[in-house]
């Protein structure tokens, strides 16, 4: 019904404010915007500028419509984007870093998927934490960092890197099934105070954040493990050593001995990939943040 390039004029008045700087922008004349909005007009069968002073504005239907528009072109852009990836010739190195649940429940598809759809890629992987993978894809030792954001302790961004959100996971409390609160449901975290914590590894970011929260909760971070993987946390957990919270994301079984509660607060995470934003059009970048959305669609209502 709509041609793709009356959207874009549509769309570009909108962005730009006035028909001149659209056509500046779309590299057109005024007249030509000018034309392509008329037709767009009829074709829409209502009024989408106005008069506004010297210049023009959008109606509420032409608002509307440039809100369609944005969605159409971006789609149309994405589809662009996927048949480059089709044709382009992708090899060379391509680096990646990402926290341990990531490699073990995202990664080997993805990997899988590099090799099968771009066997001339040279893909490396490298196990870390954000504090230790993010530095690196700014400096250009890495290409995607593959890393966590904690709500009540989110990760700074910094401003030269490209982030896409992957998905949304929730971490949950594991306690000893003899624990005294093993048989609720969920449970206020500030309740959990007559035993250990188990953290992930001293100066990281998980262990920086479990104590935070429970600074938060008003209790002392008691904590008498510190283990880099949560199925050696859940044994200890089974063991009766002390009490961890768990992101579902990382836990593929409980074993006999450990409870699974929610918490109050809830403590969730999002997942993102990272990298500079100066790489985002490259073959390689795309097809890597690409392969990653798809290996995450599977885990999208863990939160």
């Amino acid at each position: 019904m709509f041609g793709l390039e009356r959207m874009r004029a549509l769309h570009a008045v909108a962005t730009h404010g006035t028909v001149a700087a659209a056509a500046s922008a779309l590299h057109v004349t005024p007249s030509g915007v000018s034309q392509q909005l008329a037709k767009l007009e009829r074709e829409a069968g209502q009024r989408l500028l106005e008069p506004h002073g010297r210049t023009v504005r959008l109606t509420t239907a032409g608002h509307v419509l440039a809100g369609h528009a944005a969605g159409i072109l971006a789609r149309v852009e994405k589809a662009r984007s996927d048949l480059e990836l089709l044709r382009e010739d992708i090899t060379g190195p391509l680096r990646i870093g990402a926290i341990p649940t990531t490699v073990h429940a995202l990664l080997p598809p993805v990997l899988a998927a590099l090799r099968a759809q771009h066997p001339g890629l040279e893909v490396t992987l490298h196990e870390g934490e954000a504090e230790e993978t993010m530095p690196r894809v700014v400096d250009g030792r890495l290409d995607v960092a593959v890393l966590e954001s904690w709500e009540h302790r989110p990760v700074a961004v910094p401003p030269t890197t490209s982030r896409t959100t992957l998905l949304s996971d929730v971490a949950d409390l594991a306690l000893p099934a003899s624990h005294r609160l093993a048989h609720r449901k969920a449970v206020d975290l500030a309740e959990v105070d007559d035993i250990p914590w188990i953290a992930w590894c001293a100066g990281s970011g998980c262990y920086d954040w479990l104590a935070h929260v429970l600074r938060q909760q008003g209790m002392d971070a008691r904590i008498s493990c510190t283990v880099g993987s949560y199925p050696t946390q859940l044994a200890l957990v089974a063991g009766n050593v002390g009490a961890a919270v768990v992101p579902r994301l990382g836990r593929d079984s409980v074993p006999d001995g450990v409870r699974i509660l929610t918490t109050r607060p809830a403590l969730n995470r999002t997942i993102h990939a990272i990298n500079r934003a100066e790489d985002d059009d490259r073959g390689a970048i795309r097809a890597c943040v690409d392969a990653l959305a798809t290996a995450a669609d599977r885990f999208r209502n863990l939160a």
